[in-house]
């Protein structure tokens, strides 16, 4: 019985996500690999392939000139799954959707060269269906493996939909908050098992929102709670979810 072709894309994003894949060395992943076949894959291998059973893209939805590929990729897969922030959320690359001379701050006097450009990033569900996400930034790869493993064995993937201080609360994780500093986890997207905030880090939302985010009360509890001003109460949560914010342009 052949194995499931597995294809691996990359758009606007720094590819990151697909260094954590190359970054596998356990024997789960070693694993996986007796049971599919990875047929495309730029960062590993210049083999191309035709239909697939899954294709895996990474990056954002940057330039409309991306649409056919994509629209492409959909054509041939039966499954799709976006995976890193880039690709379900437009991640970082969002934060351009907020400034109007992005390009001239980037690119100074070459700013309108043909190659150069682009216009409002996306998650790539903007332009094509999505079947499946694995959020973060970059993504969890053991997240990654469980959702590969549960489409091998015919089951449905179980992605979180509730906040990261679920997480915390189940690991026992002291609020940080308490410690006085700031979070996000209230509306952040659960998943990763909050290790951050454990780390006395606090979550900066890189997995995006949870469905519905209650980001006024979000914005009440970062001025209340952590003394930030308005302004950096309000934009604090664009670093990861610029594209989903209700302010999004």
């Amino acid at each position: 019985m052949s194995k499931p072709k597995v294809g691996f894309f990359d758009f606007s994003s720094c590819e990151g996500c697909q260094i954590e894949l190359t970054n596998y060395g356990d024997t789960a992943f070693l694993e996986l690999l007796n049971h599919i076949d990875i047929v495309e894959f730029r960062e590993a291998m210049t083999e191309t392939a035709g239909d697939l059973d899954i294709a895996c893209v990474e990056g954002s939805f940057t330039r409309e000139a991306d649409r056919a590929r994509l629209e492409s990729i959909r054509k041939r897969s039966k499954i799709v799954i976006a995976y890193g922030a880039c690709a379900a959320t437009a991640g970082v690359n969002a934060l351009k959707n907020h400034q109007a001379d992005y390009k001239e701050n980037v690119y100074g006097k070459d700013a309108h060269m043909p190659h150069l450009d682009s216009s409002k990033a996306l998650p790539i569900s903007a332009a094509i269906k999505v079947d499946y996400s694995v959020y973060g930034c970059p993504m969890d790869k053991y997240e990654f493996l469980r959702i590969v493993t549960h489409l091998l064995h015919g089951k449905e993937p179980v992605i979180p939909n509730y906040p990261v201080c679920m997480e915390c609360k189940r690991r026992e994780t002291v609020c940080r908050y308490e410690d006085g500093d700031h979070c996000m986890g209230q509306v952040a997207r659960a998943g990763c098992n909050a290790p951050c905030p454990a780390d006395g880090i606090p979550c900066e939302a890189c997995r995006g929102f949870v469905d519905q985010p209650n980001e006024v009360a979000l914005v009440k509890v970062l001025k209340e709670r952590a003394g930030f001003s308005e302004k950096r109460a309000q934009e604090k949560s664009r670093i990861f979810t610029a594209a989903l914010r209700s302010d999004s342009k």
